[in-house]
């Protein structure tokens, strides 16, 4: 059926979005910008350059093309230092022995992550080298929704699209895997209308019985 599992990062196999609120934050609030949790939610899944642009929206302002380049330096910088108190322990019991287990029955692994920081997320955690591919933000020029990076992260593990399945946690995720003509996981979403054939997963046991 599926020889392929390409995995989010960010809210799936790790959680990091606290960091990235808290460098939001102290960008916004160096910026004397209005930005809260409700404003950070619509954030998730999407590039650091449109996040930046959702918060200006919301602001009813912008900046030049200079500045917002320096705010998004800036916010990285932050959110960098904040990675680095991440260690493995970090990482819930039950993703390891899931991905033991697919890679035991000869699936393929790989991550497919819009942010430019994923290999240094997962060399924070120590599980590098348990993907045999990782397609990140440094590869794409189309973030997600768009198909781009999981169809990338396919073409690294040489394997068909229609073969591969997604597990995703945002919405934006969800239709960048719709539109790679991948099978796709909504992992701790609400089981909303997110499309046809979309399947849904609270941990990551319920991920392994759906992929036997």
């Amino acid at each position: 059926m599926y020889t392929a599992c390409i995995f989010d990062l960010d809210g799936v196999i790790c959680h990091t979005d606290e960091f990235h609120f808290l460098a939001w934050k102290r960008l916004c609030d160096t910026l004397g910008l209005r930005f809260d949790r409700s404003v950070n939610n619509l954030l998730r899944g999407v590039s650091r350059r449109e996040s930046l642009e959702i918060i200006l929206r919301h602001n009813n302002t912008s900046l030049d093309e200079k500045d917002i380049h320096g705010a998004m330096e800036k916010k990285n910088e932050w959110y960098r230092e904040y990675l680095e108190r991440m260690v493995p322990s970090d990482l819930e019991d039950d993703v390891l022995p899931l991905l033991s287990d697919l890679k035991g029955r000869g699936m393929k692994l790989a991550i497919g992550s819009s942010s430019r920081n994923a290999r240094l997320i997962l060399g924070r955690l120590g599980i590098m080298d348990v993907f045999d591919a990782v397609a990140d933000g440094t590869m794409i020029s189309h973030s997600k929704p768009h198909p781009q990076v999981f169809l990338v992260a396919a073409s690294l593990l040489d394997a068909e699209p229609s073969r591969c399945v997604v597990v995703e946690d945002a919405h934006a995720g969800i239709q960048a895997a719709q539109s790679a003509g991948m099978a796709c996981i909504a992992y701790r979403l609400p089981n909303d209308d997110l499309g046809k054939g979309v399947l849904h997963a609270s941990n990551f046991t319920e991920i392994g019985k759906l992929l036997k």
